[in-house]
């Protein structure tokens, strides 16, 4: 855990004072079953847990602290069954300004 404390402060850049506090209370209220740290330490997962579950004044506050390059980040290495079709679509016209590709699928053996 303390490697993902030490990246916290470069998430956050600096933005939003008491933005890492912040971003921990977000990790736990969306994704609940692990603890915040190892939340924010997958960025990717976090942010699109939140695009998909997230009130819009907790998504506003992500967009702020992290910026919307890390949302598009997160969109485009999400992870398989994260991210409902309707989010999927929303987020990519909001922050793409075109339709987006197929949802990410698992690879099947």
């Amino acid at each position: 855990m303390v490697a993902a404390r030490e990246r916290l402060p470069t998430a956050v850049s600096g933005r939003y004072t008491g933005g890492v506090e912040t971003l921990r209370e977000l990790a736990a209220r969306y994704v609940w079953w692990q603890a915040p740290d190892v939340t924010l330490a997958r960025r990717e997962h976090f942010l699109c847990q939140l695009m998909t579950l997230g009130t819009a004044d907790d998504v506003r506050t992500a967009r702020q602290l992290l910026g919307d390059e890390a949302f598009r980040d997160a969109l485009r290495h999400a992870p398989p069954g994260v991210v409902d079709a309707r989010s999927w679509n929303f987020w990519h016209l909001v922050l793409f300004g075109e339709s987006p590709p197929p949802l990410p699928e698992r690879p099947l053996p």
